[in-house]
């Protein structure tokens, strides 16, 4: 299995004492786990992309070009890139100009994405959100490995003979799928023969089962070959100590204030995906997808979605409130203890020498 870190660089204040990170703070840290990320061994890093909220990650593309310069050797993602609501030209000129400046290691991952607050932000009216991602991602994949585009379609003004600038690093990159609540992405994922990334952070396993089960059945149904059918996984947060009790506790204060900053949005109690499923720490351990606990138990947790999910790459988030030295030390333990132990039992082809389609300048082995 691979490893990836993932910060959606959110940055509200702390849910206890109501301090505030600044800014600049928070933005550079996000470049300095990268680097720490590289060094300890993970396969990628991502950046989240939101319009919304408290939340820092509205240009991802500036965030991994810092990271790009600072880095050599991890892959470089986002997750996800909202390309239902941002013009396809501006998303493949971004692009590839990281995957030029990382000289090849760039596999985003594009979506519809999951806040609703996005869409008026933008003009847009979200009951049209899975056309715009559909139009605006097969614009995409059409400016990414063509030149002189001439295109046509429903959202946006023609194109004719288009061509971006820069051109991608070695070839078009692979594009992953974020999918969390809709069989639009999946089937527009395995429409085209390209990998998804489950969210798997807020509803139960099922939920997301049911997707992924879609998607690899709709993949083999388009004709496409199945050993590249790749699936990611997402996870409710990550969060060790010495034991599973001592994790539970010490978290606890941060889960609770967290899902009571998810209740004051008061979002539709039908919607699906918006909020947490688990309304204690204690559930989020024992039946969703947090990886909070001693690290046999996470890695033992891990282990176990797999068998459900099948999933090829495992990302996970750290939690920015906590205090910096206590992340590093979260990112090393993971490195040291969980990934060690989920390797001895699990293993994948993706981003392997055999895998042909990975990103060209990725040197991991």
């Amino acid at each position: 299995m691979r490893f990836q870190i993932l910060d959606i660089v959110f940055n509200p204040p702390h849910p206890v004492t109501g301090e505030a990170v600044h800014p600049s703070d928070r933005l550079n840290r996000v470049v300095d786990m990268a680097v720490l990320a590289e060094e300890l061994g993970f396969d990628s890093f991502s950046v989240g992309e939101r319009h919304a909220g408290d939340v820092l990650s509205s240009s991802p593309t500036v965030i991994l070009g810092a990271i790009a310069q600072a880095t050599e050797r991890i892959l470089l993602s986002t997750g996800v890139t909202v390309v239902a609501v941002l013009d396809p030209i501006r998303v493949a000129e971004d692009f590839a100009t990281i995957d030029q400046l990382s000289r090849g290691r760039f596999e985003p991952v594009i979506g519809k994405g999951n806040e609703v607050l996005q869409y008026p932000l933008f003009g847009l009216d979200i009951s049209k959100q899975y056309e715009y991602l559909t139009e605006n991602y097969e614009l995409l994949r059409r400016l990414i490995r063509e030149e002189h585009v001439n295109w046509t379609g429903t959202h946006r003004h023609p194109l004719s003979d288009a061509t971006t600038l820069p051109r991608p690093f070695d070839g078009p990159f692979r594009i992953w799928h974020g999918s969390a609540t809709s069989v639009e992405a999946v089937d527009l994922a395995a429409k085209w023969g390209d990998p998804i990334v489950t969210a798997n952070a807020l509803q139960p396993r099922e939920n997301y089962k049911v997707l992924i089960d879609r998607y690899r059945e709709q993949y083999r149904a388009h004709g496409h070959d199945p050993d590249k059918a790749y699936v990611g996984s997402g996870s409710g947060g990550l969060f060790l100590a010495d034991t599973t009790e001592q994790a539970i506790e010490e978290f606890r204060p941060l889960y609770e204030g967290a899902v009571a900053q998810q209740d004051k949005r008061k979002h539709d109690p039908a919607a699906k995906g918006k909020v947490t499923s688990f309304r204690t720490i204690e559930e989020a351990v024992e039946r969703g997808p947090a990886l909070v606990g001693s690290p046999e138990r996470v890695a033992e947790k891990i282990l176990d979605y797999h068998q459900s999910y099948g999933h090829d790459f495992q990302s996970v988030s750290i939690n920015h409130l906590l205090d910096v030295e206590r992340q590093k030390d979260t990112m090393r333990r993971f490195a040291e203890e969980v990934i060690p132990l989920v390797r001895a039992e699990l293993s994948t082809s993706l981003w392997g020498q055999e895998d042909k389609d990975r990103a060209k300048g990725f040197t991991a082995g």
